[in-house]
C-alpha cells in the first residue's frame, strides 16, 4: 500500500498479506459491486495473495530479473482504453502482450497496461527503470489482473465488476482513514477503501491518478508505476526495489511474494520474441 509514513497510503486495506500493512496489519478482503456506482456490499476471505507463495530472498539483497518491453509508449498522460483490433493492425506491444500472456498466464489486456507503464516511465523518469513485470506481480497480489471475485478484464481496462476494499473503519486490524471522496470511488461516504486492479485509497490517487479511474487498469497501473518511482527511486537495484516495495506495502512476506512473481514473470517472458 503506497505510502509507509507518507500521508497518501494507497491501499490501506488492500489485499495483500495477512500481515503488517504500512506497520498497522492491516488483513486485506475484498467486495465487489458495480463498476459504475460501488457500494459497500458483503466481504469474502478469499483472498489471491494466499495462494503466492513467499521466496525466501533477504530484503534489499537483491532485484528481480529485469525484463524490459521494446517500443514507446502508447500514452504518456492517460489511459490506453485499448480497443479489439484486427491481429494485422495490433500495435507492436500489444503484440508482445499476447505473446507474453501465453508464457506468464497474465491477461494480455493487463499486460498492455504494465508495459505501458513501464514504458511512460521509462520517457519521463527514465533513472526509475520500473519493470512491467514489478507491476504485475503486484497486479497478481492485488487483485489477480483486475479479475478478482469472478471480473473480467474487459478490453477498455475496466474491470466487469468494481473491485472495492473493506472500510478503513478501525475495525480489528484495519487503520482508521475517514472519507477523502464523499464516496466518488469506492461507494461510502463515511471511510475509504481501497480500489481498483491496483488498490489504491482515494486520497493517494487524488495525487498519483491524474484524475482518472482507478478501476481502469492503465491508470492504475501508471500511477502505480509514478508511486514507485517517487523521490528519484532506482527499481533496478536492490536497495531501490525493496524500498519501493515496502513503500507499497509495509511487509517483507509482502514484497517477497511480489519478487517471486515478478522474477517469474520476467524469466518466462525472456523467450518471448517479437519482430
Amino acid at each position: 500500500m503506497p505510502g509507509r509514513a507518507r500521508s497518501g497510503l494507497a491501499a490501506l486495506g488492500r489485499l495483500g498479506i495477512v500481515a503488517a500493512v504500512l506497520a498497522v496489519g492491516a488483513t486485506a478482503v475484498f467486495v465487489t459491486t458495480k463498476v459504475t456506482t460501488p457500494e459497500a456490499g458483503r466481504t469474502t476471505t478469499d483472498i489471491p495473495a494466499l495462494s503466492v507463495p513467499a521466496v525466501d530472498v533477504e530484503p534489499g539483497s537483491t532485484a528481480p530479473v529485469n525484463a524490459t518491453v521494446a517500443g514507446s509508449p502508447v500514452a504518456n498522460t492517460q489511459p490506453v482504453q485499448q480497443q479489439p483490433q484486427p491481429q494485422s493492425n495490433k500495435t507492436p506491444l500489444a503484440v508482445w502482450a499476447d505473446k507474453v500472456s501465453t508464457v506468464t498466464n497474465i491477461p494480455a489486456r493487463a499486460l498492455v497496461a504494465y508495459g505501458n507503464a513501464e514504458l511512460a516511465l521509462r520517457d519521463s523518469q527514465p533513472a526509475c527503470r520500473v519493470s512491467w513485470a514489478t507491476l504485475a506481480g503486484i497486479g497478481r497480489i492485488e487483485s489477480n489482473h483486475g479479475q478478482y471475485a469472478g471480473a473480467v478484464l474487459q478490453a477498455n481496462g475496466y474491470p466487469s465488476k468494481a473491485i472495492v476494499g473493506v472500510p478503513l473503519d478501525g475495525s480489528a486490524g484495519v487503520r482508521a482513514i475517514g472519507d477523502t471522496d464523499g464516496g466518488r470511488f469506492d461507494g461510502d461516504p463515511n471511510y475509504d477503501r481501497a480500489v481498483g486492479p491496483m488498490q489504491f485509497i482515494p486520497s493517494t490517487w487524488a495525487k498519483w491518478g491524474g484524475g482518472y479511474d482507478p478501476q481502469q487498469i492503465d491508470a492504475a497501473a501508471l500511477a502505480a508505476a509514478k508511486y514507485l518511482c517517487a523521490g528519484g527511486r532506482d527499481m533496478s537495484s536492490a536497495a531501490g526495489w525493496w524500498q519501493g516495495i515496502l513503500s507499497y506495502n509495509n511487509s517483507v512476506e509482502y514484497a517477497q511474494k511480489v519478487f517471486g512473481l515478478a522474477d517469474s514473470y520476467a524469466k518466462a517472458a525472456q523467450a518471448v520474441k517479437v519482430s
